[in-house]
């Protein structure tokens, strides 16, 4: 699932991707192309989501996080998917610091 995103990003596929780790995971290294929305203000940011156009990757560092947000985000409407394995699994480049 991750190479697939990876993948997908590098071809410059619209989505978008939401990591709801919290902010020093974030900053010790994330997806380039990411936003940074902890799984803890989610509900709070619901605005900053596109939910018709583009299919919204959810990652955190395994997976169940980001699973959490899913079921959440689907139960709305949304359009998502876990990235699987999460970040212990991103086989791309990552950015470090905000």
């Amino acid at each position: 699932m991750a190479s697939e995103l990876e993948t997908k990003l590098r071809n410059g596929e619209k989505l978008q991707v939401i990591d709801v780790r919290e902010l020093d995971e974030w900053q010790d290294g994330h997806i380039a192309q990411a936003k940074h929305i902890p799984l803890s203000g989610l509900v709070a940011r619901l605005d900053e989501l596109d939910k018709n156009d583009k299919p919204i990757y959810m990652v955190c560092r395994s997976g169940n996080r980001s699973g959490k947000a899913c079921d959440f985000l689907s139960a709305q409407g949304y359009q998502v998917i876990n990235m699987l394995g999460g970040m212990m699994s991103w086989p791309g480049e990552v950015v470090e610091g905000d």
